[in-house]
């Protein structure tokens, strides 16, 4: 081996494992707050949230997001988890951003505010830093590996490409979905849902890497979102609208989800080494 070469040992790395247990705490504590009294963020949050179901699709990516780095900080494979980091990467961003577009709709008196605002700030360039030090590390699909097939790769690859589409929509264009949403929406909360949809462009991976053992843990994180967002929209049914054209489409999409999540796990994890 050449001197500096790299190992490929599919190593995770303690910085990655040490930013992990770093983000835990906040994101349980924004779950706790956000999903459990969604109708005091006055209160308890850096901004306002005028609609509970914004506060619980919001604090469903964080208790989804806490289960991920919670796996990560344990994990041995860095290719277990490497799909998820681009991912939460772009959803910090977006929040970032977002949160500059609209600066004065926050609580700047706040102690809240300045621990959003200090994490959306750093955390993108950790979250990228560590995915980029550790993916030198990543090891190829090689033979034995028990990987979807073409066609459930393209599903996957193509829902996570509408979910990153349907983000990017939302975050520039607010004006064009917010009648169409099925809970009210302002052009803020518009952003922050749409950050929660980009998460779901860690599908895209399945495309690069068809490995079952490269999904596994993105699909447990995405039953997790699905379950705590749809148990969210039974909680808030008083702030839904049927006749919202989104509302229908929305809510057959997560169910349908669901079930595809189901019909993968049932058929690969009883041939996964680590079921």
């Amino acid at each position: 081996m050449a001197v500096g070469e790299v190992v490929r040992d599919d190593r995770v790395l303690r910085f990655t494992r040490g930013l992990s247990l770093f983000i835990v705490p906040f994101l349980v504590v924004a779950w706790a707050i956000l999903y459990l009294f969604p109708d005091r963020t006055a209160q308890l949050w850096s901004w306002v949230i005028p609609v509970q179901m914004t506060s619980m699709v919001l604090a469903s990516a964080y208790l989804g997001g806490a289960y991920f780095f919670v796996r990560v900080a344990r994990e041995r494979h860095w290719h277990h988890t490497g799909a998820g980091f681009p991912a939460v990467a772009t959803f910090a961003s977006l929040l970032g951003v977002a949160t500059l577009m609209h600066w004065d709709k926050f609580l700047h008196h706040h102690v809240a505010f300045w621990l959003w605002a200090g994490l959306y700030f750093t955390t993108p360039f950790l979250v990228v830093g560590a995915w980029l030090a550790n993916r030198r590390y990543g090891v190829a699909p090689a033979a034995g590996d028990l990987v979807l097939r073409p066609g459930e790769r393209a599903v996957i690859a193509v829902v996570g490409v509408a979910a990153l589409v349907q983000g990017v929509v939302m975050f520039v264009a607010p004006s064009a979905v917010i009648d169409l949403w099925p809970w009210p929406l302002t052009p803020l909360t518009c952003r922050v849902v749409a950050a929660v949809f980009c998460l779901g462009g860690a599908g895209v991976n399945a495309w690069v890497d068809p490995r079952w053992s490269s999904l596994r843990l993105m699909l447990q994180v995405e039953v997790v979102m699905l379950v705590l967002i749809l148990l969210g929209a039974v909680r808030a049914r008083g702030e839904m609208d049927d006749g919202r054209a989104l509302t229908w489409p929305l809510l057959l999409g997560a169910l349908g989800m669901l079930v595809g999540s189901a019909y993968l796990w049932i058929r690969y994890e009883r041939h996964s080494p680590a079921g």
